[in-house]
């Protein structure tokens, strides 16, 4: 990329993030990359702190001025290995839900589907995530990431793939994050050097799995089986279609305004995927 302003580039440390920050540096020489949890980076994006962000896709719908500047991004086409809802009793009797800090996106997703489903809107408790999820006293708990891939609390006996629950019920995929520009930022150029990376990343994904497993406690071939196997990497016409879907349903349960649901901005990208 040829800029003459740096870009300021918010990147996640996270293994689902590891095949789209792929040698980022490189492809975008000009641009400051810099790393952090994805609730921090939605701050520093909207205290304009940076200029783009990789963001949970909840954090996108939150803000009308925002546009998404890649077809890269974290989504699901059925299971997701690493967003689960475990259960002590059967899911229709919930009455109360431990939510994960890490994730509003997934907190959004699982409140949505425990209404659509069942009619549900159980009290919401805090799971600070150093806290065992068996020390909570909430019928439920949502997970995310490497606690929700490994196997389940003893004290859980039901689980859910929230990936394939919101794929059976909606038919449709879902969107986790979203490369995001704030108001004003020309990132035209940028968003070659994005997918540049990710189409790199796909291309060294057992390379990736290998350096990555150790550190989330999982072996080489887990960690393979989860990047090439649970995730997509591309934001195409199917993916919109669900974005539409969990902005509208969102906006029902009052976690972004019901202007989202409209969807107004421009989000039709270059090199999108059909299939």
């Amino acid at each position: 990329m040829d800029q003459k302003q740096r870009l300021r580039i918010g990147a996640v440390s996270y293994l689902n993030t590891k095949p789209l920050v792929y040698r980022l540096a490189e492809f975008a020489p000009n641009a400051e990359v810099v790393y952090d949890v994805p609730s921090r980076l939605a701050d520093q994006l909207a205290a304009g702190t940076l200029d783009v962000a990789l963001i949970p896709s909840i954090e996108y719908l939150q803000h009308a001025d925002y546009r998404v500047v890649s077809n890269a991004c974290i989504a699901c086409r059925g299971p997701v290995l690493s967003v689960k809802l475990f259960s002590r009793i059967p899911m229709e009797r919930i009455r109360s839900l431990a939510l994960d800090e890490g994730s509003r996106t997934s907190v959004a997703l699982a409140r949505i589907l425990l209404r659509q489903r069942f009619g549900l809107t159980p009290d919401l408790l805090p799971l600070p995530l150093d806290t065992d999820a068996r020390l909570t006293d909430a019928d439920a708990v949502l997970l995310i990431g490497d606690r929700a891939i490994r196997p389940a609390p003893d004290a859980y006996a039901l689980e859910w793939d929230l990936g394939q629950q919101w794929w059976d019920w909606s038919g449709l995929p879902f969107v986790f994050a979203m490369w995001t520009a704030r108001s004003g930022t020309d990132a035209d150029q940028l968003a070659v050097a994005l997918q540049q990376a990710r189409d790199a990343g796909l291309q060294e994904l057992p390379a990736i799995a290998e350096r990555e497993a150790s550190a989330v406690g999982l072996t080489a071939d887990e960690c393979l089986v989860y990047l090439r196997d649970y995730l997509y990497f591309f934001l195409g016409t199917h993916e919109l279609r669900g974005l539409r879907e969990f902005s509208r349903l969102a906006a029902e349960i009052g976690m972004v305004p019901p202007t989202a649901a409209a969807m107004p901005r421009e989000l039709i990208l270059h090199d999108c995927r059909d299939s």
